[in-house]
């Protein structure tokens, strides 16, 4: 029986690298890579003849431009311009070679700002969304609508995910340019060894916060790809088909502080600086939609925060600078 031909775009990714690592242990699955210097997702042209020439049969859409708030505030345009092209191309494209089968992974800053929690599905479209990823947010919540088009119009199976936040390996370490959880590893484990006697953490630490390793998310992503189509239109509607992906638990970032110090073995003190924003007070997703179709998250977050604490002394040398 010939192996099923499954191409994962953003395979270098934190998203994209996780769900190959699921994908591999499938013995009936042939993974089909294309990295930025063979192939421009953001050209038609080029899309649609890798599509053509490469027989496939599946699509996970994990491609995109990401960033913190100072990217996104600074390069608006590249974000919503570069998502939105990768997107056309990649669904079109896939609508064209006859695929019938694409997973298009989104993201929760779909949400309203000041969106009712824990945040349904239902939330999409009925307010306006944070200003500082805004153009980001657009493209994605285009990409949910490409989906449903083509599953409408021309009966497709393309269906979309919208992950919480995600930590784990491939995860960007960068001193200025990474995510939070990251960027508290890095923090703590440079100030254990230099011995600090006090790490200064931001705002009061009370912000509510929800976390899901990539490993978690890359096996929601294969389980809700691998539904039978019944079972996920029986869980959906045509126009609010997107299913979100998350833990359903929060904690506060003192909480998360408090354990990133103990995972790294920082042993001074944390002391909080008050007069440093705090942020939205609380982002947490509903699940109730993904656990009705029988998923659950397995990894917890210490345990987690531990995994990716140690890839990241397996890896430091790449985050030097």
């Amino acid at each position: 029986m010939p192996k099923r031909r499954v191409f994962i775009t953003g395979h270098n990714g934190l998203v994209g690298s996780a769900i190959a690592r699921r994908l591999s242990e499938h013995s009936d699955i042939e993974l089909i890579y294309a990295d930025r210097a063979t192939l421009d997702l953001t050209c038609q042209e080029n899309v649609n003849q890798f599509f053509l020439n490469n027989e496939i049969d599946e699509v996970y859409l994990a491609a995109g431009k990401v960033g913190g708030i100072h990217a996104n505030n600074t390069y608006p345009a590249e974000f919503i311009y570069q998502n939105l092209m990768m997107e056309c191309n990649i669904i079109h494209a896939a609508h064209l070679a006859g695929v019938n089968k694409l997973l298009f992974l989104g993201s929760s800053c779909i949400y309203p700002k000041f969106a009712e929690q824990p945040m349904k599905e239902s939330a999409l479209l009925t307010g306006v969304l944070e200003e500082t990823n805004e153009p980001y947010a657009i493209a994605k919540i285009a990409g949910i609508k490409l989906c449903e088009s083509y599953n409408r119009q021309y009966d497709r199976d393309y269906r979309s995910v919208m992950p919480t936040n995600l930590y784990g390996p491939n995860d960007n370490f960068h001193p200025e340019n990474s995510h939070v959880i990251p960027a508290l590893l890095r923090r703590f484990h440079e100030a254990k060894l230099r011995d600090d006697k006090e790490v200064i953490a931001w705002g009061s630490g009370k912000p509510m916060r929800e976390f899901l390793h990539v490993d978690d998310m890359a096996a929601a992503s294969v389980y809700v790809m691998e539904l039978d189509k019944s079972v996920y239109l029986a869980n959906t509607q045509p126009m609010l088909s997107h299913i979100n992906v998350g833990t359903g638990v929060d904690c506060t970032i003192k909480e998360l502080v408090e354990t990133v110090a103990k995972v790294t073995g920082f042993k001074g003190n944390i002391v909080w600086d008050s007069s440093k924003p705090d942020g939205t007070p609380r982002k947490l997703m509903d699940v109730s939609r993904l656990a009705q179709m029988g998923w659950k998250y397995s990894i917890s977050l210490e345990s987690g925060l531990r995994q990716a604490y140690q890839w990241f002394l397996e890896h430091q040398e790449e985050f030097r600078g």
